[in-house]
C-alpha cells in the first residue's frame, strides 16, 4: 500500500500523470487492512479503550466490564451492522457492481463484502473474549 501510494505521488508530481484505478487501489488496500485486521487488533487487546475506571479494577472487575460491553454494545452493534449491510452486499454481488469512479477498479462488490467480513470476524473474536471473561470471573471467585 505504501509503495502504491509512493508510485501515485511520483506519477502525479514528477510526470503529471494520474490514474483513478491506482488511487482506488490504495482505498481498497487500506479498507482491507483495517476491516480484516480489526479482529486481530481485538484479539491482542490493542483496540481503543476508555480507561477512566477500568485500569484501577481487579481482573474480575475488568472481566465484568468487558462482559457487559460485549453483551450490551459489541454483539448488538455487529449484528445490526451485518443485518443492514447484507442486502446491499448481496445486490452488489448480484450485479457485480462496477467501479466507484469512472476509470476505477471494477469491483465495488469486493469492497462492500469487507463489511460483513468485518462483522463476522469481530463477532467470532467477541465470542472468544466473552468466554475468556466468563472464565476470568469464575477463576476470580474461587
Amino acid at each position: 500500500m505504501v509503495l502504491l501510494q509512493f508510485g501515485i505521488v511520483v506519477l502525479r508530481y514528477v510526470f503529471g500523470i494520474s490514474f483513478i484505478f491506482l488511487n482506488e487501489g490504495v482505498l481498497y488496500l487500506h479498507s482491507t487492512l483495517f476491516m480484516l485486521g480489526a479482529g486481530y487488533t481485538y484479539l491482542v487487546n490493542a483496540h481503543v479503550r476508555v480507561d477512566i475506571f477500568y485500569a484501577r479494577l481487579s481482573d474480575r472487575g475488568k472481566a465484568k466490564i468487558d462482559l457487559f460491553g460485549h453483551v450490551l454494545f459489541l454483539f448488538p452493534a455487529m449484528i445490526v451492522l451485518l443485518y443492514w449491510s447484507w442486502p446491499t452486499v448481496r445486490t452488489s454481488w448480484a450485479i457485480l457492481e462496477g467501479p466507484i469512479s469512472v476509470g476505477g477498479i471494477p469491483a465495488s462488490f469486493l469492497l462492500k463484502s469487507l463489511i460483513p467480513g468485518f462483522c463476522i470476524l469481530i463477532l467470532i473474536q467477541g465470542l472468544s473474549a466473552l468466554i475468556r471473561d466468563l472464565l476470568r470471573i469464575k477463576e476470580a471467585k474461587s
